[in-house]
């Protein structure tokens, strides 16, 4: 289990560094086709660090923000706070911030920079479905999120794709507009013009693409951490078995935010399972239960 833990760390770290390559690439190229303008490179690069550093600091309010979630504490939901605070204790881990969403469809996910800022958030459907046994696999899942560190890379891979998006638009504008003439040579301008056709449809597809490739590991992580901590891993497979029998798309379902749940929120078609944020749920069972069979 605990390389399988290292091997899942290992891919995430290696893809966002290829990520980050081709996005370096992509600035090189447009830079020697608007006549060696290396200003165009440094502006893909530092435009790029500056969105994913945005996002960093603000994209966790923005999802609490769009699933409309509300601060529940003791009081207002005992049996959820009893099950985080006896899994922190457990874990050492600092006590996050609990948020409840009125949905029946049944779903949970945690968000936050660091373990001191972190929060979870689960649907009102997600109780009424599940055991306290399930529930507990459930927000174990969530706060192995927080212990991994899983969204600070989320965050960072977030902005990084959304920062792709709008250059891929840049290049097309400058293309369309003449931007990349080399010295009055219409054929270059033809080159860059393909360039920013291009780059305004792959550079999208294949920032999905990283992005749902990252978000794959870090829940196959996650479930790992999950049955390591209650060391049961059969309540966590019991939960998703019934996440995939009930589970629906959410009332306030958002693309953006689509990779933070536990389940995937959207229910994509066969073409969109390509970049779908979430591994299969019976893939994820099978781990579960190959786990089991090692404590």
């Amino acid at each position: 289990m605990y390389s399988a833990i290292a091997r899942n760390k290992r891919n995430t770290w290696f893809i966002l560094a290829a990520f980050i390559l081709v996005l370096g690439a992509i600035g090189l190229l447009a830079g020697w086709l608007m006549n060696n303008n290396w200003w165009v490179t440094a502006f893909v690069l530092i435009f790029a660090a500056g969105y994913a550093a945005f996002q960093y600091f603000f994209a966790d309010r923005e999802a609490l923000a769009m699933s409309g979630a509300v601060e529940v504490g003791r009081e207002d939901a005992p049996r959820y706070y009893r099950l985080v605070e006896n899994l922190c204790i457990a874990t050492g881990t600092p006590m996050p911030k609990l948020y409840v969403v009125d949905d029946p469809a049944p779903n949970a996910f945690a968000t936050g920079r660091k373990p001191e800022e972190a929060s979870i958030t689960v649907t009102t459907g997600l109780f009424e479905l599940m055991t306290d046994r399930e529930l507990e696999g459930v927000l174990a899942h969530e706060l192995g999120h927080i212990r991994n560190y899983d969204i600070r890379v989320s965050l960072i891979v977030f902005g990084l794709v959304v920062a792709v998006g709008i250059l891929a638009d840049v290049f097309l504008r400058v293309a369309f507009f003449g931007g990349g003439r080399r010295g009055g040579n219409s054929q270059a301008q033809i080159i860059f013009l393909l360039f920013g056709v291009v780059a305004a449809i792959v550079a999208p597809l294949l920032a999905g693409v990283v992005q749902a490739a990252i978000s794959r590991q870090r829940e196959y992580l996650a479930d790992a951490t999950s049955a390591m901590t209650t060391r049961d891993p059969d309540g966590l497979a019991s939960a998703l078995t019934k996440l995939e029998q009930y589970g629906r798309p959410l009332q306030k379902a958002n693309t953006s935010m689509a990779h933070l749940w536990i389940s995937d929120p959207l229910r994509p078609g066969a073409v969109a399972r390509l970049f779908a944020t979430h591994p299969p749920i019976p893939q994820r069972i099978e781990r579960l239960q190959t786990m089991g069979g090692r404590f």
